[in-house]
């Protein structure tokens, strides 16, 4: 089957790509390597396939890339690609938002009108919950984004719902709770805390430490990505892909120092405009609509990004 991955050489679209290519799938990647962190570190994701058989790479943006070209002979489309970043999502940034998580998808959405595929993944995210109404969160729950990127990333899935109304367009809309493992961005509390620990240095936590969050290892959010597009009942849906279960933010900290053999204090600072209190995703609908299963936990996931760490710093070592 061919594919096409947008945001192929980030986070969770490297890993995607990785794991389409092992199933035996043609993959197409799309990224623009656009430098909200270095992108070297982009580079660093993608490396590995450049040379692997069935991979294609357009190094282009989703506003102005030939996507008729990319689109050709495509069944399924992994929509990864979006401006990251709740906290920078303020301001006069709040532009780039507007182009790479709306705009770019209604580009991108316009040609698979034209072009039509048997699926479309989108990335949505659980910021588009904010303060949630109640936990565990279900999908049927009123959607309050505290966020300008949580209110993009809502607009997006609507647009997406708008094109399947009227055109038909085959997506699913997957809403990710805070997705963590080798290869996630650097200013993300699990690449902080691991850093911090393996350094010897201190932890900072924003807030006092008790809030809490549905962590998601990067494995089960490709294996949902996957599920999603081989499921029959998906279309039109939008479902919640997270664990099901929660920890406190202090307790994540000390649970990567005893991992990692170097337990530490953290050291609590004012909270943070736009971040949530908690999060809890009901994921009955995931289960229910695209067979989505729990592979790793939080244990075995934290287990295997600091293995992965180590592994870095192994190499710089040398």
């Amino acid at each position: 089957m061919k594919t096409l991955v947008t945001g192929a050489a980030g986070f969770i679209g490297s890993h995607l790509a990785e794991q389409l290519l092992a199933d035996g799938h043609e993959v197409t990647g799309i990224d623009a390597f656009t430098d909200y962190y270095d992108p070297a570190l982009k580079g660093a994701n993608v490396a590995p396939l450049l040379d692997r058989s069935g991979f294609r790479l357009i190094e282009g943006d989703l506003l102005r890339c030939d996507l008729r070209s990319a689109l050709d002979g495509c069944e399924v489309v992994y929509h990864q690609a979006a401006q990251p970043g709740v906290r920078a999502s303020w301001g006069d940034d709040f532009r780039l938002y507007l182009e790479r998580n709306l705009w770019a998808t209604q580009r991108l959405l316009e040609a698979i009108r034209q072009q039509p595929v048997r699926k479309l993944v989108f990335a949505s995210s659980s910021s588009v919950y904010g303060d949630a109404e109640r936990y565990p969160t279900a999908e049927s729950d009123r959607p309050q984004p505290i966020s300008p990127y949580g209110v993009t990333k809502l607009a997006g899935e609507h647009l997406c719902l708008a094109y399947a109304v009227s055109y038909g367009v085959p997506v699913v809309a997957l809403r990710y709770f805070t997705v963590y493992g080798p290869h996630q961005r650097p200013d993300m509390a699990f690449s902080r805390f691991i850093r911090a620990v393996m350094e010897g240095d201190e932890i900072t936590v924003y807030g006092d430490g008790k809030q809490t969050r549905d962590f998601t290892y990067v494995e089960n959010v490709v294996e949902a990505n996957v599920a999603a597009c081989a499921a029959p009942k998906a279309p039109g849906e939008t479902v919640n892909i997270a664990c099901g279960d929660r920890v406190t933010i202090a307790g994540l900290a000390n649970m990567i120092g005893e991992i990692a053999g170097h337990v530490v204090e953290p050291k609590l600072k004012p909270a943070r405009a736009a971040d949530v209190r908690h999060s809890l995703a009901d994921i009955t609908k995931a289960q229910d609509t695209i067979g989505y299963r729990v592979r790793v936990n939080l244990q075995e996931g934290l287990e295997r990004t600091v293995e992965y760490y180590r592994g870095r710093g192994r190499k710089k070592g040398r």
